[in-house]
């Protein structure tokens, strides 16, 4: 089939559509493309004179994409298409922000009280109440509305005493008096407990593409290997710290002993003129401020190295300010992130493989 039939069909097939200007245009850009003799061929393909097409192609030199008029280079006269959602419905974004603010959970005529708020959930509730939205519609009015996807935030620390940052403060003085005169500090806590096996741990490593390393689906504790305990002791004067993993319950004896280990290991080397040890913990656990046989442990360490120990606890929902927890706890869960902990030789040498910097 040569150039001639095929702009014959061509123009046959869109002809129907097109006015008078649009065939003019549309057989003079046939005429340019196939270049010398274009005209003579375009004429016998359409059916329109050599005068037509003469006059669209000088018409075709002077308009562009840039300077066509604004009749033509619309296909949609002013003021046609779809209105836009806010025109259509101006209220929907009063309506959509009563749906998805805060105050609405508690509010028992809410129709999303007890429903997980999704671009989905809120689009199926909108659409029920006559307006036609899709979720990727529902996700741009909460951008602006300002709303943002968020998690929930651990900044509560329950009922606060009046007497708390005097407690702290308190500590801060002992502490800095402590190192001041070169004796130990530590902080002392237990790390969370883990499962020992092949269970997923949280996080991500690399690893050839396509080839995650395989874990457990589910969390049923393994009779043989159990749980790890790690009680670790953090010395704050020198950021150096021991960890023991206990395999059975974390108890205030398995704590002292932890002490007792970093005593004899580290402790009595770095701190030969030690004339006093003090510790800082958290209120609960085994070595909580109420535990007596902490205290009773404690008491027969003392007689052991001789030394007399003091005990700070922080005061209730404030754990976080234990040096250990984000001096050495952070950095050995990001040591082993991503790796299942299959054994307790494994645990073990990831703690002792990490290092925090100061």
């Amino acid at each position: 089939m040569n150039s001639v039939e095929l702009a014959k069909q061509r123009f046959e097939l869109i002809s129907w559509g097109l006015d008078e200007r649009l065939k003019r245009l549309m057989a003079a850009a046939e005429a340019k493309t196939m270049g010398r003799g274009g005209i003579t061929h375009v004429a016998k393909a359409t059916g329109l004179s050599r005068v037509t097409i003469h006059a669209g192609l000088k018409e075709l030199e002077n308009l562009s994409a840039e300077n066509a008029p604004e009749d033509v280079a619309k296909t949609r006269r002013a003021g046609g298409g779809r209105k836009k959602l806010m025109e259509s419905s101006p209220g929907i974004l009063e309506v959509l922000k009563k749906l998805v603010e805060p105050t609405t959970r508690g509010d028992p005529e809410s129709p999303l009280l007890w429903t997980c708020k999704s671009l989905r959930n809120l689009s199926a509730e909108l659409v029920t109440m006559g307006y036609k939205i899709s979720h990727a519609t529902v996700a741009i009015l909460l951008e602006k509305l300002g709303y943002r996807l968020q998690a929930n935030s651990k900044t509560l620390e329950g009922s606060k005493n009046p007497d708390r940052n005097e407690q702290f403060e308190f500590i801060n003085s002992k502490v800095t008096e402590a190192l001041s005169t070169n004796n130990p500090v530590i902080s002392v806590d237990t790390k969370k407990k883990e499962l020992v096996g092949q269970y997923k741990n949280s996080g991500k490593t690399y690893r050839p593409k396509g080839q995650p390393e395989a874990v457990k689906v589910y969390d049923f504790i393994d009779e043989e290997l159990g749980r790890a305990n790690p009680y670790g002791v953090y010395d704050i004067g020198k950021n150096v710290g021991w960890v023991s993993v206990g395999t059975d319950h974390d108890t205030a004896s398995f704590a002292v002993d932890t002490i007792r280990r970093w005593w004899f290991a580290m402790g009595k080397e770095r701190y030969p003129e030690a004339s006093r040890l003090m510790i800082t913990a958290d209120g609960g656990g085994s070595n909580g401020s109420r535990v007596r046989l902490w205290k009773k442990e404690l008491q027969a360490f003392a007689n052991e190295i001789g030394l007399p120990i003091m005990v700070s606890h922080f005061p209730p929902d404030t754990s976080k300010w234990n040096k250990i927890e984000h001096r050495m706890f952070c950095h050995i869960s990001m040591n082993w992130r991503g790796k299942p902990l299959v054994s307790h030789e494994i645990i073990v040498n990831l703690i002792a493989n990490t290092i925090c910097y100061k």
